[in-house]
């Protein structure tokens, strides 16, 4: 099992982005709890990918159009860090 450690912001941000976004962070976070990052590939709507530039070293998994999940792997693979959930930039 892997454990998903989340920035304290997170339950801030949960005010502030739509409820069906929410419901979606919820589910990648039960997904990857229960079956790791590798499940996440079964599902294309996640796209999830590696970041590059400064944010080099973290991940990114799509919830909406416009919303996104950025986090870290741990050291040990499987520790996860949300850093945070926010709109995306076009």
């Amino acid at each position: 099992m892997w454990r998903i450690y989340e920035e304290r912001s997170i339950g801030k941000i949960k005010r502030k982005i739509p409820t069906q976004v929410w419901k979606k962070y919820e589910l990648w976070k039960n997904l990857i709890h229960r079956h790791g990052l590798e499940k996440l590939k079964e599902f294309p709507g996640f796209n999830d990918e590696a970041l590059k530039g400064k944010r080099k070293g973290q991940r990114s998994s799509r919830l909406s159009l416009q919303y996104r999940v950025i986090y870290e792997v741990g050291n040990s693979e499987v520790l996860i860090y949300v850093l945070e959930v926010s709109p995306h930039n076009y």
